[in-house]
Protein backbone atom coordinates (compact mmCIF):
# COMPACT_ATOMS: atom_id res chain seq x y z
CA UNK A 1 0.00 0.00 0.00
CA UNK A 2 1.34 3.44 -0.93
CA UNK A 3 2.00 6.20 1.60
CA UNK A 4 -0.77 8.35 0.11
CA UNK A 5 -3.30 5.55 0.55
CA UNK A 6 -2.22 5.04 4.17
CA UNK A 7 -2.58 8.76 4.80
CA UNK A 8 -6.07 8.74 3.32
CA UNK A 9 -7.04 5.78 5.52
CA UNK A 10 -5.77 7.56 8.63
CA UNK A 11 -7.68 10.67 7.68
CA UNK A 12 -10.87 8.69 7.15
CA UNK A 13 -10.56 7.23 10.65
CA UNK A 14 -9.84 10.59 12.26
CA UNK A 15 -12.63 12.27 14.25
CA UNK A 16 -14.47 15.06 12.50
CA UNK A 17 -13.69 13.71 9.03
CA UNK A 18 -16.50 13.93 6.46
CA UNK A 19 -16.22 11.30 3.77
CA UNK A 20 -16.87 12.68 0.26
CA UNK A 21 -20.25 11.80 -1.21
CA UNK A 22 -20.34 8.83 -3.53
CA UNK A 23 -22.50 8.11 -6.51
CA UNK A 24 -22.03 11.51 -8.20
CA UNK A 25 -18.83 12.92 -9.74
CA UNK A 26 -17.23 15.85 -7.97
CA UNK A 27 -17.82 19.21 -9.65
CA UNK A 28 -15.03 20.41 -11.88
CA UNK A 29 -12.81 23.04 -10.30
CA UNK A 30 -9.51 24.61 -11.06
CA UNK A 31 -7.74 22.57 -8.42
CA UNK A 32 -9.21 19.07 -8.27
CA UNK A 33 -6.09 17.61 -6.73
CA UNK A 34 -6.12 20.00 -3.81
CA UNK A 35 -9.77 19.17 -3.06
CA UNK A 36 -9.04 15.45 -2.98
CA UNK A 37 -5.89 15.83 -0.94
CA UNK A 38 -7.38 18.13 1.69
CA UNK A 39 -10.80 16.85 2.78
CA UNK A 40 -12.91 19.37 4.67
CA UNK A 41 -13.61 18.59 8.35
CA UNK A 42 -17.20 18.66 9.46
CA UNK A 43 -16.31 20.90 12.41
CA UNK A 44 -15.56 23.82 10.04
CA UNK A 45 -19.18 23.76 8.75
CA UNK A 46 -21.79 24.26 11.48
CA UNK A 47 -24.41 22.15 9.79
CA UNK A 48 -27.26 20.35 11.57
CA UNK A 49 -25.34 17.09 11.40
CA UNK A 50 -22.35 18.77 13.02
CA UNK A 51 -24.50 20.13 15.84
CA UNK A 52 -25.97 16.68 16.46
CA UNK A 53 -22.54 15.08 16.48
CA UNK A 54 -21.11 17.61 18.92
CA UNK A 55 -24.15 17.28 21.19
CA UNK A 56 -23.72 13.51 21.20
CA UNK A 57 -20.06 13.93 22.14
CA UNK A 58 -20.95 16.24 25.02
CA UNK A 59 -23.79 14.00 26.24
CA UNK A 60 -22.96 10.40 25.29
CA UNK A 61 -25.83 9.09 27.44
CA UNK A 62 -28.31 10.45 24.91
CA UNK A 63 -27.23 7.86 22.36
CA UNK A 64 -26.86 5.01 24.86
CA UNK A 65 -30.03 2.92 25.03
CA UNK A 66 -29.08 1.63 28.44
CA UNK A 67 -29.74 5.02 30.02
CA UNK A 68 -33.13 5.27 28.36
CA UNK A 69 -33.94 1.73 29.43
CA UNK A 70 -32.99 2.58 33.02
CA UNK A 71 -35.26 5.63 32.88
CA UNK A 72 -38.18 3.53 31.67
CA UNK A 73 -37.65 0.97 34.44
CA UNK A 74 -37.37 3.70 37.06
CA UNK A 75 -40.63 5.25 35.86
CA UNK A 76 -42.22 1.80 35.97
CA UNK A 77 -41.31 1.36 39.62
CA UNK A 78 -42.34 4.89 40.65
CA UNK A 79 -45.66 4.65 38.83
CA UNK A 80 -46.47 1.33 40.47
CA UNK A 81 -45.52 2.54 43.93
CA UNK A 82 -47.58 5.71 43.46
CA UNK A 83 -50.79 4.17 42.14
CA UNK A 84 -50.78 0.92 44.15
CA UNK A 85 -50.56 1.86 47.81
CA UNK A 86 -47.67 0.01 49.49
CA UNK A 87 -49.94 -0.62 52.46
CA UNK A 88 -52.23 -2.86 50.40
CA UNK A 89 -52.79 -5.99 52.53
CA UNK A 90 -51.21 -9.18 51.30
CA UNK A 91 -53.39 -11.25 49.00
CA UNK A 92 -54.23 -14.93 49.29
CA UNK A 93 -51.19 -16.23 47.42
CA UNK A 94 -48.91 -13.65 49.00
CA UNK A 95 -50.00 -14.82 52.45
CA UNK A 96 -49.09 -18.39 51.52
CA UNK A 97 -45.60 -17.34 50.43
CA UNK A 98 -44.97 -14.86 53.25
CA UNK A 99 -46.18 -17.24 55.95
CA UNK A 100 -43.11 -19.40 55.35
CA UNK A 101 -41.40 -16.90 57.67
CA UNK A 102 -42.31 -16.45 61.33
CA UNK A 103 -42.97 -12.67 61.21
CA UNK A 104 -45.83 -13.40 58.78
CA UNK A 105 -47.10 -16.56 60.50
CA UNK A 106 -48.96 -18.75 61.14
CA UNK A 107 -48.10 -20.95 58.20
CA UNK A 108 -50.74 -21.69 55.60
CA UNK A 109 -50.92 -24.86 53.49
CA UNK A 110 -48.36 -24.97 50.68
CA UNK A 111 -50.09 -26.83 47.84
CA UNK A 112 -48.55 -28.77 44.97
CA UNK A 113 -48.59 -26.02 42.28
CA UNK A 114 -46.58 -23.60 44.41
CA UNK A 115 -42.80 -23.32 44.28
CA UNK A 116 -40.08 -21.93 46.49
CA UNK A 117 -39.05 -19.12 44.15
CA UNK A 118 -41.18 -16.37 45.69
CA UNK A 119 -40.24 -17.26 49.30
CA UNK A 120 -36.59 -17.05 48.26
CA UNK A 121 -37.27 -13.66 46.64
CA UNK A 122 -38.92 -12.11 49.70
CA UNK A 123 -36.65 -13.75 52.29
CA UNK A 124 -34.34 -10.72 52.78
CA UNK A 125 -37.30 -8.72 54.14
CA UNK A 126 -39.98 -11.21 55.20
CA UNK A 127 -37.58 -13.20 57.39
CA UNK A 128 -36.90 -10.18 59.62
CA UNK A 129 -39.92 -7.88 59.43
CA UNK A 130 -43.69 -8.17 59.27
CA UNK A 131 -44.06 -4.74 57.63
CA UNK A 132 -46.17 -4.98 54.48
CA UNK A 133 -45.07 -1.48 53.38
CA UNK A 134 -41.40 -2.42 53.60
CA UNK A 135 -42.01 -5.67 51.73
CA UNK A 136 -43.89 -3.95 48.90
CA UNK A 137 -41.26 -1.22 48.52
CA UNK A 138 -38.56 -3.88 48.34
CA UNK A 139 -40.52 -5.89 45.77
CA UNK A 140 -41.17 -2.82 43.62
CA UNK A 141 -37.45 -2.10 43.57
CA UNK A 142 -36.61 -5.67 42.59
CA UNK A 143 -39.34 -5.62 39.91
CA UNK A 144 -37.88 -2.48 38.32
CA UNK A 145 -34.38 -3.95 38.49
CA UNK A 146 -35.51 -7.23 36.94
CA UNK A 147 -37.22 -5.32 34.13
CA UNK A 148 -33.93 -3.54 33.39
CA UNK A 149 -31.88 -6.75 33.51
CA UNK A 150 -34.47 -8.57 31.41
CA UNK A 151 -34.25 -6.21 28.45
CA UNK A 152 -30.58 -5.28 28.85
CA UNK A 153 -29.32 -8.19 26.66
CA UNK A 154 -31.46 -6.84 23.82
CA UNK A 155 -29.61 -3.51 23.66
CA UNK A 156 -27.86 -3.22 20.31
CA UNK A 157 -29.71 -6.18 18.84
CA UNK A 158 -31.69 -4.02 16.41
CA UNK A 159 -30.31 -1.33 14.14
CA UNK A 160 -33.20 0.96 14.97
CA UNK A 161 -32.23 2.87 18.11
CA UNK A 162 -34.92 3.17 20.76
CA UNK A 163 -36.44 -0.26 20.17
CA UNK A 164 -35.44 -1.76 23.51
CA UNK A 165 -36.57 1.13 25.77
CA UNK A 166 -39.85 1.23 23.84
CA UNK A 167 -40.29 -2.53 24.34
CA UNK A 168 -39.80 -2.17 28.10
CA UNK A 169 -42.27 0.74 28.09
CA UNK A 170 -44.87 -1.29 26.19
CA UNK A 171 -44.67 -4.11 28.68
CA UNK A 172 -44.41 -1.84 31.71
CA UNK A 173 -47.44 0.24 30.70
CA UNK A 174 -49.85 -2.70 31.02
CA UNK A 175 -51.84 -2.38 34.25
CA UNK A 176 -51.25 -6.03 35.11
CA UNK A 177 -47.48 -5.54 35.21
CA UNK A 178 -47.83 -2.33 37.22
CA UNK A 179 -50.17 -3.96 39.74
CA UNK A 180 -47.94 -6.97 40.35
CA UNK A 181 -44.68 -4.99 40.49
CA UNK A 182 -44.94 -4.74 44.27
CA UNK A 183 -46.60 -8.11 44.76
CA UNK A 184 -45.07 -11.30 46.12
CA UNK A 185 -46.04 -13.17 42.98
CA UNK A 186 -43.89 -15.03 40.42
CA UNK A 187 -45.29 -13.96 37.04
CA UNK A 188 -43.33 -10.73 36.50
CA UNK A 189 -40.05 -12.45 37.30
CA UNK A 190 -40.87 -15.31 34.95
CA UNK A 191 -41.52 -12.71 32.25
CA UNK A 192 -38.26 -10.84 32.74
CA UNK A 193 -36.30 -14.06 33.14
CA UNK A 194 -37.57 -15.45 29.83
CA UNK A 195 -36.92 -12.15 28.04
CA UNK A 196 -33.36 -12.10 29.36
CA UNK A 197 -32.82 -15.73 28.37
CA UNK A 198 -33.98 -15.13 24.79
CA UNK A 199 -31.94 -11.92 24.58
CA UNK A 200 -28.76 -13.64 25.76
CA UNK A 201 -29.43 -16.54 23.40
CA UNK A 202 -29.63 -14.17 20.43
CA UNK A 203 -26.35 -12.39 21.17
CA UNK A 204 -23.86 -13.02 18.42
CA UNK A 205 -21.24 -14.32 18.56
CA UNK A 206 -22.15 -16.50 21.51
CA UNK A 207 -19.65 -16.36 24.35
CA UNK A 208 -19.33 -17.96 27.72
CA UNK A 209 -20.85 -14.86 29.30
CA UNK A 210 -23.95 -14.85 27.08
CA UNK A 211 -24.48 -18.58 27.60
CA UNK A 212 -24.14 -18.16 31.37
CA UNK A 213 -26.62 -15.29 31.25
CA UNK A 214 -29.17 -17.39 29.35
CA UNK A 215 -28.71 -20.26 31.81
CA UNK A 216 -29.12 -18.01 34.85
CA UNK A 217 -32.23 -16.35 33.43
CA UNK A 218 -33.83 -19.71 32.65
CA UNK A 219 -32.98 -20.95 36.13
CA UNK A 220 -34.75 -17.93 37.64
CA UNK A 221 -37.86 -18.46 35.50
CA UNK A 222 -37.98 -22.18 36.31
CA UNK A 223 -37.49 -21.53 40.02
CA UNK A 224 -40.51 -19.20 39.97
CA UNK A 225 -42.90 -21.23 37.79
CA UNK A 226 -41.57 -24.45 36.26
CA UNK A 227 -44.48 -24.91 33.87
CA UNK A 228 -43.92 -21.44 32.36
CA UNK A 229 -40.21 -22.04 31.81
CA UNK A 230 -40.18 -25.55 30.36
CA UNK A 231 -41.85 -24.83 27.02
CA UNK A 232 -39.81 -21.70 26.09
CA UNK A 233 -36.67 -23.57 27.15
CA UNK A 234 -37.54 -26.35 24.71
CA UNK A 235 -37.92 -23.70 21.99
CA UNK A 236 -34.42 -22.38 22.76
CA UNK A 237 -33.03 -25.91 22.84
CA UNK A 238 -34.51 -26.68 19.42
CA UNK A 239 -33.16 -23.40 18.04
CA UNK A 240 -29.68 -24.16 19.39
CA UNK A 241 -29.54 -27.64 17.92
CA UNK A 242 -31.10 -26.55 14.62
CA UNK A 243 -28.68 -23.70 13.90
CA UNK A 244 -26.94 -25.43 10.98
CA UNK A 245 -24.77 -22.43 10.17
CA UNK A 246 -22.96 -22.66 13.50
CA UNK A 247 -20.24 -25.21 14.24
CA UNK A 248 -21.32 -28.32 16.08
CA UNK A 249 -19.21 -27.38 19.07
CA UNK A 250 -20.92 -24.00 19.46
CA UNK A 251 -24.37 -25.54 19.11
CA UNK A 252 -23.57 -28.16 21.72
CA UNK A 253 -22.32 -25.57 24.21
CA UNK A 254 -25.42 -23.44 23.79
CA UNK A 255 -27.75 -26.40 24.13
CA UNK A 256 -25.85 -27.52 27.24
CA UNK A 257 -26.21 -24.04 28.78
CA UNK A 258 -29.97 -24.05 28.17
CA UNK A 259 -30.31 -27.55 29.63
CA UNK A 260 -28.23 -26.74 32.72
CA UNK A 261 -30.13 -23.53 33.39
CA UNK A 262 -33.49 -25.25 33.20
CA UNK A 263 -32.30 -28.16 35.33
CA UNK A 264 -30.93 -25.81 38.00
CA UNK A 265 -34.29 -24.07 38.28
CA UNK A 266 -36.27 -27.31 38.37
CA UNK A 267 -34.04 -29.04 40.93
CA UNK A 268 -35.62 -27.54 44.11
CA UNK A 269 -39.09 -28.33 42.78
CA UNK A 270 -38.10 -31.92 41.98
CA UNK A 271 -36.46 -32.46 45.38
CA UNK A 272 -39.57 -31.17 47.16
CA UNK A 273 -41.75 -33.36 44.94
CA UNK A 274 -39.79 -36.39 46.06
CA UNK A 275 -39.83 -35.48 49.76
CA UNK A 276 -43.42 -34.22 50.15
CA UNK A 277 -45.45 -35.78 47.34
CA UNK A 278 -43.74 -39.09 46.68
CA UNK A 279 -42.29 -38.22 43.28
CA UNK A 280 -42.48 -35.83 40.36
CA UNK A 281 -45.43 -37.53 38.64
CA UNK A 282 -47.50 -37.55 41.83
CA UNK A 283 -46.84 -33.86 42.33
CA UNK A 284 -47.83 -33.11 38.75
CA UNK A 285 -51.09 -35.00 39.22
CA UNK A 286 -51.75 -33.24 42.53
CA UNK A 287 -51.08 -29.86 40.93
CA UNK A 288 -53.42 -30.69 38.06
CA UNK A 289 -56.18 -31.55 40.54
CA UNK A 290 -55.71 -28.24 42.35
CA UNK A 291 -55.83 -26.39 39.04
CA UNK A 292 -59.14 -28.05 38.21
CA UNK A 293 -57.71 -30.59 35.78
CA UNK A 294 -55.66 -29.80 32.70
CA UNK A 295 -56.77 -31.31 29.40
CA UNK A 296 -56.98 -30.12 25.77
CA UNK A 297 -59.88 -27.75 25.22
CA UNK A 298 -60.13 -27.06 21.50
CA UNK A 299 -62.55 -24.16 21.85
CA UNK A 300 -62.34 -20.38 22.04
CA UNK A 301 -63.76 -20.27 25.55
CA UNK A 302 -60.36 -19.88 27.22
CA UNK A 303 -59.35 -17.12 24.80
CA UNK A 304 -62.62 -15.29 25.51
CA UNK A 305 -62.05 -15.73 29.24
CA UNK A 306 -58.57 -14.22 29.05
CA UNK A 307 -59.88 -11.32 26.95
CA UNK A 308 -62.67 -10.73 29.47
CA UNK A 309 -60.20 -10.90 32.36
CA UNK A 310 -58.15 -8.04 30.90
CA UNK A 311 -60.28 -5.71 33.02
CA UNK A 312 -60.61 -8.08 35.93
CA UNK A 313 -61.20 -9.93 38.10
CA UNK A 314 -57.69 -10.97 39.04
CA UNK A 315 -58.86 -14.57 39.09
CA UNK A 316 -61.65 -15.45 36.68
CA UNK A 317 -62.68 -18.83 38.11
CA UNK A 318 -65.30 -19.53 36.95
CA UNK A 319 -65.45 -16.88 34.25
CA UNK A 320 -69.13 -17.19 33.35
CA UNK A 321 -70.15 -13.78 34.69
CA UNK A 322 -67.26 -11.80 33.19
CA UNK A 323 -68.07 -9.69 30.14
CA UNK A 324 -65.75 -8.52 27.39
CA UNK A 325 -65.32 -4.74 27.32
CA UNK A 326 -63.58 -3.68 24.12
CA UNK A 327 -62.56 -0.34 25.59
CA UNK A 328 -60.19 -2.27 27.87
CA UNK A 329 -59.38 -5.22 25.60
CA UNK A 330 -59.05 -3.30 22.34
CA UNK A 331 -55.27 -3.01 22.65
CA UNK A 332 -55.12 -6.73 21.89
CA UNK A 333 -56.18 -5.83 18.33
CA UNK A 334 -53.01 -3.75 17.86
CA UNK A 335 -50.70 -6.64 18.68
CA UNK A 336 -51.00 -8.68 15.42
CA UNK A 337 -50.28 -5.81 12.97
CA UNK A 338 -47.37 -4.56 15.08
CA UNK A 339 -45.91 -8.06 15.22
CA UNK A 340 -46.19 -8.44 11.44
CA UNK A 341 -44.47 -5.09 10.89
CA UNK A 342 -41.78 -6.02 13.42
CA UNK A 343 -41.16 -9.37 11.75
CA UNK A 344 -40.83 -7.68 8.37
CA UNK A 345 -38.45 -5.05 9.75
CA UNK A 346 -36.29 -7.75 11.34
CA UNK A 347 -36.12 -9.61 8.02
CA UNK A 348 -35.01 -6.46 6.23
CA UNK A 349 -32.28 -5.98 8.83
CA UNK A 350 -31.14 -9.57 8.33
CA UNK A 351 -32.19 -10.45 11.89
CA UNK A 352 -35.19 -12.68 11.34
CA UNK A 353 -34.31 -14.83 14.34
CA UNK A 354 -34.52 -11.76 16.60
CA UNK A 355 -38.25 -11.61 15.86
CA UNK A 356 -39.12 -15.24 15.14
CA UNK A 357 -37.57 -16.69 18.31
CA UNK A 358 -39.38 -14.46 20.85
CA UNK A 359 -42.63 -14.94 18.94
CA UNK A 360 -42.24 -18.72 19.16
CA UNK A 361 -41.29 -18.57 22.84
CA UNK A 362 -44.30 -16.36 23.58
CA UNK A 363 -46.61 -18.83 21.86
CA UNK A 364 -45.03 -21.69 23.83
CA UNK A 365 -45.72 -20.00 27.18
CA UNK A 366 -49.23 -18.77 26.30
CA UNK A 367 -50.79 -21.76 24.53
CA UNK A 368 -51.00 -24.01 27.63
CA UNK A 369 -53.15 -21.38 29.33
CA UNK A 370 -55.28 -20.87 26.23
CA UNK A 371 -55.78 -24.55 25.42
CA UNK A 372 -55.50 -26.56 28.64
CA UNK A 373 -57.08 -24.51 31.45
CA UNK A 374 -60.72 -23.74 32.09
CA UNK A 375 -60.17 -20.47 33.94
CA UNK A 376 -58.16 -17.30 33.38
CA UNK A 377 -56.10 -14.74 35.24
CA UNK A 378 -54.64 -11.71 33.44
CA UNK A 379 -51.19 -12.21 34.98
CA UNK A 380 -50.81 -15.65 33.39
CA UNK A 381 -49.97 -13.99 30.06
CA UNK A 382 -47.39 -11.53 31.40
CA UNK A 383 -44.45 -13.64 30.09
CA UNK A 384 -46.03 -13.69 26.64
CA UNK A 385 -46.49 -9.91 26.66
CA UNK A 386 -42.87 -9.39 27.69
CA UNK A 387 -41.58 -11.63 24.87
CA UNK A 388 -43.80 -9.98 22.26
CA UNK A 389 -42.82 -6.45 23.30
CA UNK A 390 -39.46 -6.19 21.39
CA UNK A 391 -41.08 -7.29 18.14
CA UNK A 392 -44.07 -4.98 18.65
CA UNK A 393 -41.75 -2.07 19.44
CA UNK A 394 -39.77 -2.75 16.27
CA UNK A 395 -43.04 -2.77 14.32
CA UNK A 396 -44.19 0.53 15.84
CA UNK A 397 -40.90 2.23 14.91
CA UNK A 398 -41.10 0.72 11.44
CA UNK A 399 -44.57 2.21 10.94
CA UNK A 400 -43.43 5.63 12.16
CA UNK A 401 -40.38 5.58 9.90
CA UNK A 402 -42.46 4.54 6.89
CA UNK A 403 -44.90 7.40 7.49
CA UNK A 404 -42.07 9.91 7.66
CA UNK A 405 -40.33 8.60 4.54
CA UNK A 406 -43.28 7.91 2.24
CA UNK A 407 -46.09 10.15 3.40
CA UNK A 408 -46.95 13.71 2.46
CA UNK A 409 -46.05 16.65 4.64
CA UNK A 410 -49.47 16.48 6.30
CA UNK A 411 -49.05 12.74 6.92
CA UNK A 412 -45.62 13.32 8.47
CA UNK A 413 -47.28 15.58 11.02
CA UNK A 414 -50.51 13.66 11.54
CA UNK A 415 -48.99 10.19 11.96
CA UNK A 416 -46.74 11.08 14.92
CA UNK A 417 -49.56 13.05 16.52
CA UNK A 418 -51.97 10.16 15.99
CA UNK A 419 -49.48 7.67 17.36
CA UNK A 420 -48.87 9.84 20.41
CA UNK A 421 -52.60 10.24 20.99
CA UNK A 422 -53.09 6.48 20.71
CA UNK A 423 -50.26 5.83 23.18
CA UNK A 424 -51.70 8.38 25.60
CA UNK A 425 -55.16 6.81 25.34
CA UNK A 426 -53.70 3.35 25.96
CA UNK A 427 -51.78 4.56 29.01
CA UNK A 428 -54.83 6.38 30.37
CA UNK A 429 -56.98 3.25 30.09
CA UNK A 430 -54.31 1.12 31.71
CA UNK A 431 -53.87 3.52 34.61
CA UNK A 432 -57.62 3.68 35.04
CA UNK A 433 -57.77 -0.10 35.32
CA UNK A 434 -54.86 -0.03 37.74
CA UNK A 435 -56.67 2.40 40.02
CA UNK A 436 -59.91 0.42 39.86
CA UNK A 437 -58.32 -2.90 40.75
CA UNK A 438 -56.11 -1.43 43.43
CA UNK A 439 -59.21 -0.08 45.16
CA UNK A 440 -61.16 -3.30 44.65
CA UNK A 441 -58.41 -5.44 46.13
CA UNK A 442 -58.10 -3.13 49.12
CA UNK A 443 -61.82 -3.59 49.83
CA UNK A 444 -61.76 -7.33 49.16
CA UNK A 445 -58.86 -7.95 51.50
CA UNK A 446 -60.47 -5.86 54.24
CA UNK A 447 -63.35 -8.36 54.17
CA UNK A 448 -61.05 -10.79 55.95
CA UNK A 449 -60.62 -8.31 58.78
CA UNK A 450 -64.39 -7.98 59.12
CA UNK A 451 -64.72 -11.74 59.38
CA UNK A 452 -62.01 -11.65 62.03
CA UNK A 453 -64.08 -9.13 64.01
CA UNK A 454 -67.05 -11.51 64.00
CA UNK A 455 -64.79 -14.31 65.21
CA UNK A 456 -63.42 -12.15 68.02
CA UNK A 457 -66.93 -11.09 69.01
CA UNK A 458 -67.81 -14.75 69.58
CA UNK A 459 -64.67 -15.53 71.55
CA UNK A 460 -62.58 -17.21 68.82
CA UNK A 461 -58.98 -16.16 69.38
CA UNK A 462 -55.56 -17.73 68.77
CA UNK A 463 -54.74 -20.52 69.05
CA UNK A 464 -57.75 -21.54 67.02
CA UNK A 465 -58.78 -23.72 64.09
CA UNK A 466 -61.20 -22.60 61.37
CA UNK A 467 -63.10 -24.80 58.94
CA UNK A 468 -65.25 -24.06 55.93
CA UNK A 469 -64.69 -23.85 52.21
CA UNK A 470 -61.58 -22.70 50.36
CA UNK A 471 -62.14 -19.06 51.39
CA UNK A 472 -61.11 -20.04 54.92
CA UNK A 473 -57.38 -19.95 54.15
CA UNK A 474 -56.79 -16.17 54.03
CA UNK A 475 -59.31 -15.52 56.82
CA UNK A 476 -57.60 -18.05 59.09
CA UNK A 477 -54.24 -16.41 58.53
CA UNK A 478 -55.67 -12.93 59.16
CA UNK A 479 -57.27 -14.13 62.41
CA UNK A 480 -54.10 -15.90 63.55
CA UNK A 481 -55.74 -19.33 63.23
CA UNK A 482 -54.96 -22.49 61.31
CA UNK A 483 -57.17 -24.02 58.60
CA UNK A 484 -58.82 -27.21 59.81
CA UNK A 485 -57.48 -30.45 58.37
CA UNK A 486 -59.23 -32.89 60.70
CA UNK A 487 -61.48 -32.80 63.75
CA UNK A 488 -64.03 -30.22 64.82
CA UNK A 489 -63.01 -26.59 64.22
CA UNK A 490 -63.71 -23.67 66.54
CA UNK A 491 -65.79 -21.97 63.84
CA UNK A 492 -66.80 -22.35 60.21
CA UNK A 493 -66.14 -19.53 57.73
CA UNK A 494 -68.38 -19.80 54.69
CA UNK A 495 -68.79 -17.68 51.61
CA UNK A 496 -71.70 -18.41 49.30
CA UNK A 497 -71.82 -21.94 50.75
CA UNK A 498 -74.47 -23.72 52.85
CA UNK A 499 -73.96 -24.93 56.38
CA UNK A 500 -72.64 -28.54 56.36
CA UNK A 501 -75.14 -31.19 57.40
CA UNK A 502 -73.11 -32.28 60.43
CA UNK A 503 -72.98 -28.70 61.72
CA UNK A 504 -76.72 -28.21 61.20
CA UNK A 505 -77.42 -31.45 63.10
CA UNK A 506 -75.22 -30.20 65.96
CA UNK A 507 -77.25 -26.96 66.12
CA UNK A 508 -74.49 -24.64 64.85
CA UNK A 509 -75.77 -21.16 64.14
CA UNK A 510 -74.91 -18.91 61.20
CA UNK A 511 -74.07 -15.25 61.66
CA UNK A 512 -73.72 -12.92 58.64
CA UNK A 513 -70.70 -10.67 58.36
CA UNK A 514 -71.92 -7.08 57.94
CA UNK A 515 -70.63 -4.39 55.58
CA UNK A 516 -68.46 -6.60 53.36
CA UNK A 517 -67.49 -5.73 49.81
CA UNK A 518 -68.09 -9.25 48.51
CA UNK A 519 -71.48 -10.62 49.55
CA UNK A 520 -72.18 -14.00 51.09
CA UNK A 521 -69.77 -14.05 54.06
CA UNK A 522 -71.15 -16.00 57.04
CA UNK A 523 -69.60 -17.51 60.14
CA UNK A 524 -71.01 -20.57 61.96
CA UNK A 525 -70.39 -21.16 65.66
CA UNK A 526 -71.24 -24.09 67.96
CA UNK A 527 -74.02 -23.55 70.50
CA UNK A 528 -71.64 -22.59 73.31
CA UNK A 529 -70.42 -19.53 71.35
CA UNK A 530 -73.93 -18.03 71.18
CA UNK A 531 -73.78 -17.12 74.86
CA UNK A 532 -71.23 -14.44 73.98
CA UNK A 533 -72.12 -11.05 72.55
CA UNK A 534 -72.97 -10.99 68.86
CA UNK A 535 -71.52 -8.92 66.06
CA UNK A 536 -73.94 -6.00 66.41
CA UNK A 537 -71.37 -3.68 67.92
CA UNK A 538 -68.72 -4.23 65.29
CA UNK A 539 -66.93 -1.22 63.94
CA UNK A 540 -65.85 -0.79 60.38
CA UNK A 541 -62.07 -0.98 59.89
CA UNK A 542 -60.38 2.17 58.75
CA UNK A 543 -59.22 2.24 55.17
CA UNK A 544 -59.81 3.83 51.80
CA UNK A 545 -63.26 4.22 50.37
CA UNK A 546 -64.72 1.14 48.77
CA UNK A 547 -65.14 1.28 45.00
CA UNK A 548 -68.39 0.11 43.51
CA UNK A 549 -68.80 -1.14 39.98
CA UNK A 550 -72.36 -2.33 39.26
CA UNK A 551 -71.46 -3.51 35.77
CA UNK A 552 -68.45 -5.51 36.92
CA UNK A 553 -68.57 -8.93 38.64
CA UNK A 554 -67.32 -8.97 42.19
CA UNK A 555 -63.58 -9.48 42.29
CA UNK A 556 -61.81 -12.32 43.96
CA UNK A 557 -58.63 -11.91 45.90
CA UNK A 558 -57.29 -15.24 44.82
CA UNK A 559 -58.03 -18.92 44.75
CA UNK A 560 -56.71 -22.33 45.48
CA UNK A 561 -53.86 -23.04 43.13
CA UNK A 562 -53.68 -19.40 42.14
CA UNK A 563 -49.92 -19.48 42.31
Amino acid sequence: MSSSARSAGRAARAPGYAAPATGHPAPATGHPASVAAHPTPVAEHPTAAGHVQRAAERHPWRRDERWWLAGVCGAFGLLSLTLVHPGLPLGWDELVYASRFSPHGPETPFSAPRTRGVPALIAPVAAFSDSVVLLRCYLTLTAALSLFLGYLPWVGRFSRRGTVPLAAALYGSVWIALFYAGAAMPNHYVATGLVAAVGCFLRSPATGRTRAGAAAALALAALMRPNDAVWPALVLLAAALGARRLPLRARTRTALAVTCGLAAGLLPWAVEASLRFGGVLRRVRAASEVQGGMSPRLTLDALKAHAAALDGPLLCRPCDGATLEWSNAGWWLLIPPLLLLGLRAARQQGRTASAALPLTAAAAVALPYLLFMEYAAPRFLLPAYALLAPVAALGALRAARWARARGTRRARVCVPLGGGALAALHLALQLQQLGIHSGIQTAVRHDWQRVEEVLRAHGVRPPCVLGGNSSTVPVAHTAGCHPARAGTPDALVLREAPLPAWAAAADWHLHPVPRTYNPGWRVAFPPRADTLHGPMGLTRPTGPSWPTSPTRPRARAGGVGDS
